[in-house]
């Protein structure tokens, strides 16, 4: 297998950001013909080429550039003294971001968490789910595309990467657990962070943490009941409702 592609495999199994640039057009004198690939990851770093010099310079800055934006882009290089380069020729390049969906960390893959999974395959989110237990985070109705992780969830939130653009959903199978997760995950960055359950299970679990010294602002933003308030109770009619917040949020703000 080319190196290149057991590197995009790669990046699609951790779903990191970078973003794939793809020589589509070459004239005159060129370092590289059309077809030549190279990735740029979101902390600069490069894997293959496109020609080096000035040229792949600037490819890396624009590529950059796609991945903070989400927006794939064809950009024209002349090789001339604009370039450093003294080629002479053309280059066409596709600049594509890879991996730039929402990513959404599920914590607990039973009824809902399955269901949530499958409503949310062919949107934009990237699906990390977490679960300790074996013969649910192994289900086999659950899309290919989702991210397992067979652990516990502090284990998991010891090395996981939370972001601002984040989304977070709590439905474990114990109360206890949903409360340990929402008392380490309030405090981290995210966008949203939903959690399964009623009012009542709330305001519960707010006057626990509120007497362990969290801030009222601080709770403020747990979205619970989690999802819209469509009257369904089913658990593949309350993972719709989840699915349509969580869209709902990312696509208004």
């Amino acid at each position: 297998m080319d190196p290149l592609f057991a590197t995009l495999a790669e990046i699609e199994a951790q779903s990191q950001s970078a973003a794939l640039i793809t020589v589509i057009r070459a004239k005159g004198s060129t370092p590289r013909a059309p077809g030549a690939r190279m990735i740029v990851m979101a902390d600069g770093r490069i894997h293959g080429t496109i020609g080096g010099g000035r040229l792949e310079q600037l490819a890396r800055e624009a590529a950059l550039e796609a991945i903070a934006s989400g927006e794939a882009a064809i950009r024209e290089f002349p090789l001339g003294a604009k370039a450093g380069q003294c080629c002479g020729g053309y280059m066409e390049l596709f600049i594509e971001p890879l991996n730039h969906g929402p990513r959404l960390f599920l914590f607990g893959a039973g009824h809902v968490g399955q269901a949530l999974c499958q409503v949310l395959d062919g949107t934009p989110f990237i699906v990390h789910l977490v679960d300790p237990r074996q013969e649910w985070i192994e289900h086999p109705d659950l899309p290919s595309g989702i991210q397992r992780h067979h652990c516990e969830w502090f284990d998991f939130n010891a090395e996981a990467s939370f972001r601002d653009d984040g989304f977070i959903a709590v439905m474990s199978h114990l109360h206890d657990i949903d409360q340990a997760i929402i008392e380490d995950v309030v405090g981290r960055p995210a966008r949203y962070i939903g959690l399964i359950g009623s009012q009542t299970k709330w305001r519960r679990f707010r006057k626990r943490l509120e007497a362990k010294g969290l801030a009222p602002e601080t709770l403020d933003r747990v979205h619970c009941p989690i999802g819209l308030n469509t009257g369904g109770k089913a658990p593949k009619e309350v993972a719709i409702s989840i699915a349509a917040e969580l869209l709902q949020t990312y696509y208004r703000g």
